[in-house]
């Protein structure tokens, strides 16, 4: 059965605070696979952990990256969950707010690296699952019959927006299979099946942009 076309996403800012897994879940959430959702106390959480980790950037960079989120898809951003809190219980009270808002949105699903701050037996009443990124993303590839061309797609344009690094392909899935990036989804993308796949898309964005020249 294919899942519908609603299917919503909280992203905690774990996962958004890590500049590549962020860039792809976005890069893949506008290919309409699923519905992307965060909410403002989320992008305060994933600017101050960057800002804590990367002297280099400065505040004014990272909310043009929030604008520019909240811009591309304009119905991600969460509100009025705030009444909800205080009635919730996870392991870890400060991360309440995430499940208020998943709960507020009718998220399907909280995608989180921190798994254990979100015990299915804390969620299961409110029919929301907690996944890993890396689990996440290997969903999408099987959703429907159209699904690998669309994150082929995705992960083309995710490459080619690495502007600054401008890493090789060897280099994009080497980084990719760390441990603490995204390796099952290195090696579902890896298979010949995906090879092909990538291969193709890319031959097709380059024609379709060479026409546009």
């Amino acid at each position: 059965m294919e899942r519908p076309t609603s299917y919503t996403a909280l992203l905690d800012s774990s996962v958004l605070f890590p500049a590549f897994i962020s860039s792809l879940l976005l890069w893949i959430a506008s290919t309409r696979l699923f519905r992307v959702k965060w909410t403002e106390q989320i992008h305060a959480e994933w600017i101050e952990r960057r800002l804590e980790r990367y002297q280099d950037l400065n505040r004014a960079q990272l909310e043009r990256r929030r604008q520019r989120m909240d811009a591309e898809f304009p119905d991600s951003l969460v509100t009025g969950y705030e009444g909800l809190i205080e009635s919730l219980a996870l392991p870890d009270p400060d991360d309440r707010h995430v499940l208020a808002a998943a709960i507020t949105c009718r998220a399907h699903v909280i995608v989180t690296a921190n798994l254990r701050d979100f015990p299915e037996s804390s969620l299961r009443q409110y029919s929301i699952a907690a996944q890993h990124p890396d689990e996440f993303l290997l969903d999408q590839l099987d959703l429907h019959s159209d699904s690998s061309r669309l994150v082929a797609l995705a992960v083309s344009q995710h490459k080619s927006a690495m502007t600054e690094s401008r890493p090789t392909w060897k280099q994009y899935f080497e980084f990719m299979a760390r441990e603490s990036v995204l390796p099952k989804t290195h090696a579902a993308l890896t298979t010949p099946e995906m090879r092909m796949e990538l291969k193709d898309t890319i031959v097709r964005r380059h024609l379709r942009l060479t026409r546009e020249l």
